[in-house]
């Protein structure tokens, strides 16, 4: 049985002497490689030593019960120790997700809805900035498009974490969240109390690490500046500090126009065009080898919904896992963890129940 770890094992050992090398460090890029692969392989081979451990003592309980039936109690428990380090082992052998370590690029919009919909986009928004205090990540308003009564028509933010461990990163963690989320509620605009329902999209980017990562030819970039339209004052409308990037070759549009600068709204652009350009690289080489994968959002209508929030009864509802809870409140808050754990468990269960029809 797991057989794949002795690889896994030679290659730990091969990671850390990496990390002696000072070159490795040296070169920053390298050096967040190197450290999340061996973040990566530790916890292999911490569950694997453990769950040798497991079967050793197993074993001398077995034995020693043979001689004195006082021992034959234990067996039981070590059983069940045995067991659960085996899961636990079986899950951390499942390939993770390359880009799980890299940290995202949200975007909610606006769905159907008009200005509620809007107004929940914003809602979204404070429930993930908060999520990611709670998980000490760093957040980045990059762009905003308000609507008319203080919602958001489209808004894109940054999450960074500090975790080489690619388990703990941002994508690995905020990668469900793509998708079409519904909202039921009797809207601030609504003088009658009843109930309507909207929908809200959120789309995710895994955010490319290095520049250089994603190539961008300057020939297929058509670049627009224009007077800011958004909020920001007199000061902001007066110059063309707006950008607009236009990716000739795949049609992908970046606006952007939240800062002063027409420098900073560039680099804010590319930051968001490099992402969809991995995004859609990724996708296109996910499509080829399987027609699983889809888009997250093929568009904002209710039958492609992935989560309800139902604030008159207080209920959160994930339509991917089944999960339910009546604590939506505190969700708008930002505790999102149970959510989110019930979307990796779900995938995690795939990926094995898939490992299991190849092996048989």
């Amino acid at each position: 049985m797991f057989d794949s770890v002795e690889p896994l094992l030679e290659e730990h050992r091969a990671v850390q002497e990496e990390l002696s090398d000072p070159a490795v460090h040296a070169d920053p890029v390298r050096a967040r490689r190197v450290n999340r692969r061996y973040a990566e392989l530790s916890k292999i081979v911490a569950a694997y030593e453990q769950w040798n451990a497991a079967g050793e003592d197993l074993e001398a309980a077995r034995e020693l019960a043979r001689e004195d039936e006082a021992f034959a109690a234990e067996v039981p428990g070590l059983e069940e120790a045995r067991a659960t380090a085996e899961e636990k082992l079986r899950r951390l052998l499942i390939p993770r997700d390359p880009d799980d370590a890299r940290d995202v690029i949200m975007e909610i919009k606006q769905g159907e809805g008009g200005a509620e919909s809007a107004l929940f986009a914003a809602d979204l928004l404070r429930m993930y900035v908060q999520y990611a205090a709670h998980k000490g990540w760093k957040t980045e308003l990059l762009e905003r498009n308000e609507s008319d009564l203080g919602g958001y028509k489209d808004v894109q933010i940054a999450i960074k974490g500090s975790s080489s461990d690619p388990a703990q990163g941002v994508w690995a963690h905020l990668k469900y969240e793509g998708g079409v989320h519904r909202v039921q509620r009797v809207p601030a605009t609504e003088s009658q109390g009843r109930i309507h329902t909207s929908t809200t999209g959120v789309l995710v980017f895994p955010e490319v690490d290095e520049p250089d990562e994603i190539e961008i030819n300057a020939a297929d970039l058509k670049v627009d500046v224009f007077r800011s339209s958004g909020p920001g004052g007199q000061s902001v409308n007066t110059t063309d500090s707006a950008v607009r990037l236009t990716h000739v070759p795949t049609g992908i549009v970046v606006s952007m126009q939240n800062e002063k600068s027409q420098l900073q709204n560039r680099e804010a652009a590319m930051r968001v065009l490099r992402a969809r350009l991995l995004a859609k690289q990724q996708e296109e080489l996910a499509a080829a080898a399987s027609d699983a994968r889809r888009s997250q959002i093929r568009g904002m209508d209710r039958s492609e919904r992935i989560r309800t929030y139902n604030f008159p009864e207080n209920r959160i509802a994930d339509h991917r896992t089944g999960y339910k809870a009546y604590n939506l409140d505190q969700v708008m808050d930002g505790a999102l963890d149970p959510i989110i754990e019930s979307a990796i468990t779900a995938d995690e269960e795939a990926q094995l129940a898939a490992l299991a029809d190849t092996d048989s």
